[in-house]
């Protein structure tokens, strides 16, 4: 499974042509404490780089930006109901959403680890 990064400060886990996303560590840090999230519909086409949801904390709201264009296919209901897995568990539990490639080749554009960790370090 490929992990790639945005400048937004989304993750990606690709899967063959579906890629589940979420918020980094960095991201949650910066927010604080997350209160609510703002989920697209199943279903929902986006390009890449529109906005596909909002995350609010105690501190600010952030739109989530959608890394890869395509179709959402699951969103996150457990994180609907307990934002807070945004904060504790952002790479596993606190996923957001899953969205089927509508082009692979986006993900060439996109961070790997060692590259978003020096770009997050300067951010």
């Amino acid at each position: 499974m490929t992990i790639k990064y945005t400048e937004d400060h989304e993750w990606l886990k690709i899967d063959g042509d579906i890629a589940t996303v979420g918020i980094t560590v960095h991201a949650q840090d910066a927010l604080g404490d997350v209160v609510f999230v703002d989920l697209p519909e199943v279903g929902a086409l986006f390009a890449q780089k529109e906005t596909a949801g909002v995350v609010e904390s105690v501190k600010a709201a952030a739109d989530v930006y959608m890394p890869v264009g395509g179709e959402v296919t699951e969103v996150n209901e457990t994180l609907r109901a307990d934002p807070s897995l945004a904060n504790t568990d952002p790479l596993g539990a606190g996923w957001f959403f899953k969205v089927k490639l509508s082009d692979a080749s986006q993900l060439d554009a996109l961070m790997d680890e060692t590259s978003y960790s020096a770009f997050s370090a300067n951010a």
